[in-house]
C-alpha cells in the first residue's frame, strides 16, 4: 500500500485532498461575487519584529491542533461517498463545531496531548484505507472514539483505561469499548506504528489546512526569553541526535571489522 498516506510519508493525506475542492469553490465564489476577504488580521514579520506561534512539530498547540484535526474529520464526512440507503440513514452532516466539541470533551476529560490528536487522525485514515470504508454522519463518533482510544494507549505514557471513557460517555459500556478496540485493531491489521516522517507530514498538512480555512494560529512577537527557550530546545535536540549518531557509529564498527577477517574458500557440493 505505497499510496496509503498513513504508512508512507510521500503519499498525500486524504483529508487535505478532500478539502481542496471546497477551498477552490469558496475562492471561486468569493471572486465571482466580489467578496472582500475583509480586514487583514494576519501578522507578518519585519526586520525589527519576528512573529511566531507556540506550535511546533514536537510540541503542537493543543487547542489549535484539535481544531485542525476536527476540521479534517469534517471534510472526510462532508465528502464521503453516499450510497443508496434511506434518506434518514445519514441524518444531518455534523458541522465542524459539533465535531470539535465532541473531541475536545474527550481530550479535556482524559487529559490527552496534541500529539495524540495527530496520531488519532493517522489511525482514522489508516482505518478508512485498510478497511475500505467511509466515515459518515451515522458512524463518525464510533470511528473517532476508536481512533482516540487506540492513539491514547499507544502514544501517551499514562494511557486512559476503557472504563474511564465510560465515565465520560455515559451511554457506552466497558464491554462495548473493549469490543470496539478489538475490532479497530483487527481492521488496522494490528499496524499501530506511526513513523516520525508520517507524523511530521500530517502535522504540516494540518497547518496547510488551517491556512486554507483561515484557522489562524496565535502569533506573538518573539521575545528575548522565548528566543532563549527555543535555542535551548534546539541545542537539546541537537545533542540528542549527536548521541544517537555516535551510538549508531559504535554499532557499525563491528560490521567494519569483518573486512579484516580472513575468508575461507567456499565448498560447493
Amino acid at each position: 500500500m505505497e499510496s496509503n498516506p498513513s504508512d508512507h510519508p510521500r503519499a498525500s493525506t486524504i483529508f487535505l485532498s478532500k478539502s481542496q475542492t471546497d477551498v477552490r469553490e469558496k475562492r471561486k465564489s468569493n471572486h465571482i461575487n466580489h467578496v472582500s476577504p475583509g480586514q487583514l488580521t494576519k501578522k507578518y514579520s519585519s526586520c525589527s519584529t519576528i512573529f511566531i506561534d507556540d506550535s511546533t512539530v514536537s510540541q503542537p498547540n493543543l487547542r489549535s491542533t484539535i481544531k485542525c484535526v476536527t476540521l479534517a474529520i469534517f471534510y472526510h464526512i462532508k465528502n464521503s461517498q453516499r450510497y443508496e440507503v434511506p434518506d434518514d440513514y445519514y441524518k444531518h452532516d455534523p458541522d465542524h463545531k459539533h465535531i470539535y466539541r465532541f473531541v475536545r470533551t474527550l481530550f479535556s476529560a482524559a487529559q490527552l496531548t496534541a500529539e495524540c490528536a495527530i496520531v488519532t487522525l493517522v489511525y482514522l485514515e489508516r482505518l478508512l484505507t485498510y478497511a475500505e470504508i467511509d466515515i459518515c454522519p451515522s458512524n463518525w463518533k464510533r470511528i473517532v472514539l476508536g481512533a482516540i482510544l487506540l492513539a491514547s494507549k499507544v502514544w501517551d505514557d499514562q494511557a486512559v483505561w476503557n472504563v474511564d471513557y465510560c465515565q465520560i460517555l455515559k451511554d457506552i459500556t466497558v464491554e462495548d469499548m473493549n469490543e470496539m478496540e478489538r475490532h479497530f485493531l483487527e481492521l488496522l491489521q494490528f499496524n499501530i506504528n506511526v513513523p516520525a516522517s508520517v507524523y511530521a507530514k500530517y502535522y504540516f498538512d494540518l497547518r496547510s489546512l488551517a491556512d486554507d480555512n483561515n484557522l489562524s494560529f496565535l502569533l506573538e512577537p518573539l521575545s528575548k526569553e522565548r528566543a532563549q527557550k527555543l535555542e535551548a530546545i534546539s541545542r537539546l535536540c541537537e545533542d540528542k541526535y549527536k548521541d544517537l549518531s555516535k551510538a549508531a557509529m559504535r554499532r557499525s564498527f563491528s560490521a567494519d571489522n569483518l573486512v579484516g577477517i580472513r575468508r575461507s574458500n567456499a565448498i560447493l557440493s
